[in-house]
């Protein structure tokens, strides 16, 4: 098999896609974010699968990035160093909430509550202690990152530009579901998954054109 840059952009749009479809996946009909959740088979499989789609996103925007490195100029990097520091710490925390968490939900409830509680924007009652400043950080690197990433997108004209209006605008969503109970909090997730899914075809496409311009030319 050869590995060329075109191949990879490919790859990187089929991860794209994959991640925006298991992001929204995994919160339909989502457990509520309690205690009793978190002993579950359920809770952990899930969250197993949120650590596998923060993975595939991170492969999916560097390809975007790369794909079109020159047009997004400076904005383009920053929004994918925010937006991918974003989904390497919900890698993290995901993490956390898969192999951690149930281990603690009997012997200190409390603790797995309260970082419950930091996850979906509410307010510990305890010391959570730097996981707190994490999620935090997290949400800003999603938001943010979501934003900037997809100004850049937009400007750079390469990609499907209503799927980076979808990922911009998707932060300002976040902002107005997270206020809201943690049913319609889920909801986050829709918005960027189907840009994930947007962006990662669009990718994916111009890989398949590419490979078949050379094709064409090499036959010639």
């Amino acid at each position: 098999m050869t590995i060329t840059p075109t191949a990879l952009s490919r790859a990187a749009g089929v991860a794209a896609v994959l991640a925006g479809l298991i992001f929204i996946g995994v919160q339909i009909n989502h457990p509520h974010s309690d205690v009793t959740s978190v002993g579950t088979t359920e809770w952990a499989v899930r969250n197993c699968l949120k650590v596998l789609m923060a993975a595939l996103a991170l492969a999916g925007i560097a390809g975007m990035y790369l794909r079109q490195v020159k047009e997004s100029g400076v904005l383009g990097l920053i929004g994918f160093l925010v937006l991918g520091g974003g989904y390497l710490l919900i890698l993290s925390t995901a993490l956390v909430s898969a192999a951690v968490l149930p281990s603690l939900s009997d012997t200190d409830p409390g603790y797995v509550n309260d970082v419950l509680a930091a996850a979906t924007n509410g307010t510990p009652e305890g010391d959570i202690g730097l996981l707190e400043t994490v999620i935090r950080v997290q949400g800003f690197g999603y938001l943010a990152g979501g934003l900037i990433f997809g100004i850049a997108l937009y400007r750079a004209r390469v990609l499907a530009r209503w799927a980076a209006v979808l990922l911009a605008v998707g932060g300002v969503v976040t902002v107005v579901l997270s206020v809201l109970p943690d049913a319609f909090y889920r909801f986050l997730a829709f918005p960027n998954g189907i840009a994930l899914i947007g962006l990662g075809y669009a990718l994916w496409r111009t890989g398949v054109a590419a490979r078949t311009q050379a094709v064409l030319a090499g036959s010639r």
